[in-house]
């Protein structure tokens, strides 16, 4: 089906016992067993204004492979409060298909300012001290195309900054953490730190979509952002040398390489490599560092005003695999 972008009710106003019908963004679609042992949907339904726990009871299981790809629904359902939480209570659920112009209405988008967080990234990696390392940065952000992929893309699908100019988010938190942390380790390489974290997800750029849903694609599937930054910095590293004529010393390209083909920390969490150089290791910890808090604190909401009642616990979050209190107890 077609979505139909002004029948869209925002998650924000939506309150008790109120009927919604409309198209929203699917996020995190799990089968649970309700105590009679029957299949019933649990998942989070999103728009940019926020996200509402969902719960279908009577759910068959062969639809689930069908919605667990697709990135928007269409719902009806009432809203219920259960344990001080609204919750939408599903009556239909099924795959829906929107136009572009709809996108910004049904995905989270950064609360920051997009031309401000580009702005300040340029300035940092024109900050670099080697002449062919800023030669090498410089090749990056002349590339029109990328760099406007860059300002939109996501950091995630689902996990962290996942959503428009999450990867943007994400990648200047990092430079910022490193400035404030690499004077505490004077022996690191500050340029090598920089252009590793700068580059660490830019291949997220054709690894996911972002125009009709959050989703991966062939690229992403085939050959991924790990691999294909490590291929990247070898291209665009020889075009800035013949541009520049300034060239990368010894084994930089190659520890550049090893930074992006380990920043994934363990091998079971992607990593081509275990991070083995100390600007590897810091880089693949400062990147650790930023996701999970991602997580966590979209997780607790703190921005949500606490003490109304709500539960002080969230659902269980998959990616650190524990459920997260709340409060903050000195608010």
């Amino acid at each position: 089906m077609t979505a139909a972008a002004g029948s869209h009710q925002n998650i924000s106003s939506l309150t008790d016992r109120m009927y919604v019908e409309g198209v929203y963004s699917l996020m995190n679609p799990q089968l649970g067993t309700t105590r009679t042992n029957k299949p019933f949907l649990k998942c989070i339904l999103r728009d940019a204004t926020g996200e509402m726990p969902g719960r279908m009871w009577t759910f068959e299981e062969a639809q689930y492979q069908e919605l667990a790809d697709c990135g928007f629904v269409s719902v009806r359902g009432n809203v219920q409060i259960y344990q001080g939480v609204a919750q939408l209570i599903l009556e239909t659920i099924e795959r829906a298909e929107v136009t572009p112009d709809d996108i910004r209405a049904l995905l989270p988008c950064t609360k920051r300012d997009i031309d401000e967080m580009f702005a300040r990234v340029g300035e940092i990696m024109r900050s670099l001290s080697h002449p062919a390392m800023r030669a090498l940065a410089e090749q990056y952000l002349m590339d029109e195309r990328l760099m406007a992929d860059f300002r939109q893309a996501p950091a995630a699908v689902q996990v962290h900054h996942a959503w428009i100019g999450g990867l943007l988010e994400h990648t200047l938190n990092l430079l910022e953490l490193a400035e404030r942390a690499l004077p505490l380790y004077p022996g690191l390489n500050r340029d090598l730190v920089l252009m590793g974290l700068f580059l660490h997800d830019l291949a997220k750029t054709v690894e996911m979509e972002w125009a009709r849903g959050f989703s991966s694609t062939d690229e992403g599937q085939l050959v991924g952002h790990i691999v294909r930054g490590a291929i990247w910095v070898q291209v665009k590293a020889a075009h800035a040398a013949q541009r520049t004529n300034e060239r990368l010393p010894g084994d930089t390209l190659r520890v550049l390489q090893h930074i992006l083909l380990s920043h994934h920390g363990q091998l079971e969490h992607g990593a081509a490599k275990l991070p083995a150089t100390p600007e590897a290791v810091f880089v693949s910890q400062l990147d650790n560092l930023d996701a999970r808090m991602g997580i966590v604190m979209q997780a607790a909401r703190r921005d949500v005003v606490q003490g109304t009642g709500g539960s002080v616990w969230t659902e269980r979050v998959w990616a650190i695999d524990t459920k997260v209190y709340r409060p903050d107890p000195l608010a």
